[in-house]
């Protein structure tokens, strides 16, 4: 299996990008999906990552603690984040990954070149993911 590859630059908090976040610990997931950017991280063999939220389009009218939405009704919100449909990202859980081919791809509408990031956090929506994130500690 080749060596995996890592895309540059890495992306900032609040950036929303197409990952496998996996299902299993330390598998990339079956199919990408969009992930929130919450942090980098440094890992032990000094190489850089990234802390990334699960995203989904499922049930996302029916948010749980530590969760947030967006959708169209966010009008300038949800075309910034890039987004195909309504996706409600859990910030209880996360995982640290490589910003690597293996878990990453690049997005079906690379509006930012050949990268995985398929937009960012709308400021208007800071309270929201905040809230979210201090619901899920």
């Amino acid at each position: 299996m080749p060596a995996a590859k890592p895309f540059a630059p890495l992306p900032e908090p609040g950036d929303i990008v197409y990952c496998r976040f996996p299902e299993t610990l330390g598998t990339p997931g079956p199919k990408p999906r969009p992930a929130l950017v919450i942090g980098l991280v440094d890992f032990a063999d000094g190489s850089r990552g990234v802390r990334v939220a699960y995203g989904t389009s499922q049930k996302v009218t029916a948010l749980k603690s530590g969760e947030f939405a967006i959708t169209p009704a966010d009008v300038a919100a949800y075309e910034l984040a890039g987004l195909s449909y309504p996706t409600k990202f859990d910030l209880r859980s996360t995982q640290d990954l490589p910003y690597t081919d293996e878990w990453f791809r690049v997005s079906p509408t690379p509006a930012y070149g050949a990268t995985p990031k398929l937009g960012s956090l709308h400021a208007s929506l800071f309270r929201r993911a905040e809230a979210a994130l201090a619901a899920s500690r």
